[in-house]
């Protein structure tokens, strides 16, 4: 297909299949794609189960790379696409709690016996559409149910990360944790303590990720789950500032509002609003946070801090030096929504003293200081500074201006 366009996603599937029952073998799409096209949404990808084994793919598709070949597991690309196909099996225990120490080729039967929900374990035939459903993922499905295959304490033992998936999956597809599913993650809700914090960030960044985002975090709360993400369990009644973000806001602004939301009410350990720096080191180790997501944190809950602390009260440079602080915006969206009688006054305010959100570059600098005859020191920041905030106010217009503005302050003349 080098120089052509892709094949559409699902065309490109469903010849791969094709290849494969051409060739003998049993080929279904699996998983998360059959559950949304029952939906009516379009899927992101298409995974294909077959009975062939790896050594049979990778006859049929020479080019085929093995991502997993101890699980069955090969990749496949065709028509602009790639695709995981995966042999039917059964696994065998999961002692690390996280995947099978061994597996064996089974059937379609037991290969969806393994997996976690039920509307995650059906199988679709490609060329007829026909539903293969060994578990009752398509009633579960239409009752918009995530239930546990089988006992849901086994598949929690087998991987304790799924009590976040079934989460994750009821929020983003506005469905309920069937009771026995959600009795057993609070039994075991303690345990997530000790999955990978890794594993637990990366799922929290896809719920908090979607718009779905705030009835993730009740449920997450709900069930007990929020020991391993804040260390403290807490019901919060409702999430205003985490609901009333934007769709498409980031994790950073969604840590920062479900933060801010559990604090409100004196959550343990989060009450403490003037130390954002502490919540951004609780938050950073326990869901191990990248420098950029730590950065962006710390931003937005320090320009909250400044703008409801002393925004009002600042001088138009002060003000100035908030509004161009990388998180104003964001942490204006979230007061938006917390001081609704406020935020629309430092939002005009902000767009009056500095629209670019941007400061402006000096007109004076250290080099044109050592020039004049100062000599480098800690006073050089103070200068600087207050110049820069003349500057900022329209009282000074050149360097000349600003030079003169600088050897005032330094002389006690003036500023």
């Amino acid at each position: 297909m080098s120089g052509r366009e892709p094949l559409p996603l699902r065309e490109a599937a469903a010849e791969v299949a094709a290849r494969l029952a051409s060739a003998g073998f049993d080929a279904l799409f699996a998983g998360g794609c059959v559950r949304d096209e029952i939906l009516g949404l379009e899927p992101k990808d298409y995974d294909i189960a077959t009975s062939a084994t790896p050594a049979e793919i990778r006859a049929i598709f020479p080019r085929a790379r093995d991502v997993g070949e101890a699980f069955g597991v090969m990749l496949v690309r065709h028509g602009g696409r790639q695709f995981e196909v995966a042999t039917f099996r059964k696994d065998g225990p999961y002692d690390d709690h996280r995947r099978p120490s061994h597996i064996e080729f089974s059937t379609d039967r037991e290969d969806a016996a393994r997996r976690d929900f039920t509307i995650n374990g059906i199988f679709m035939r490609p060329a007829t559409g026909e539903i293969v459903d060994y578990f009752g993922g398509k009633a579960d499905i239409d009752r918009r149910v995530v239930r546990a295959i089988r006992d849901p304490h086994e598949r929690i033992a087998e991987d304790r990360l799924r009590m976040l998936r079934a989460i994750r999956f009821a929020a983003r597809l506005d469905f309920t944790i069937e009771e026995a599913t959600a009795s057993a993650i609070r039994t075991h809700a303690r345990e997530l303590d000790g999955v990978s914090r890794e594993r637990i960030g990366d799922e929290l960044r896809r719920m908090l990720g979607h718009p779905a985002r705030a009835r993730a975090a009740a449920l997450v709360e709900s069930l007990g789950l929020d020991h391993a993400v804040f260390g403290a369990c807490l019901i919060v009644p409702a999430h205003p500032r985490l609901a009333g973000l934007r769709a498409q806001a980031g994790v950073a602004e969604a840590l920062a509002a479900w933060f801010l939301d559990r604090a409100s009410l004196g959550a343990p350990g989060y009450a403490d609003l003037a130390a954002p720096a502490d919540a951004v080191a609780l938050l950073r180790s326990r869901l191990l946070l990248s420098n950029i997501e730590s950065d962006e944190l710390s931003a937005i809950l320090d320009a909250r801090a400044a703008i409801v602390e002393r925004f009002d009260a600042e001088p138009v440079a002060g003000q100035a030096r908030i509004v161009a602080r990388p998180g104003f915006d964001r942490a204006l969206a979230i007061l938006a929504i917390e001081r609704p009688q406020d935020a629309p006054g430092w939002r005009i305010r902000a767009d009056e003293v500095l629209p670019s959100r941007v400061l402006p570059a000096p007109l004076l600098d250290g080099s044109a200081l050592i020039r004049a005859g100062l000599r480098p020191g800690p006073e050089f920041k103070n200068l600087l500074d207050r110049t820069l905030d003349a500057q900022i106010e329209g009282r000074v217009r050149s360097t000349a201006e600003a030079l003169a503005f600088a050897l005032a302050v330094r002389d006690g003349r003036g500023g």
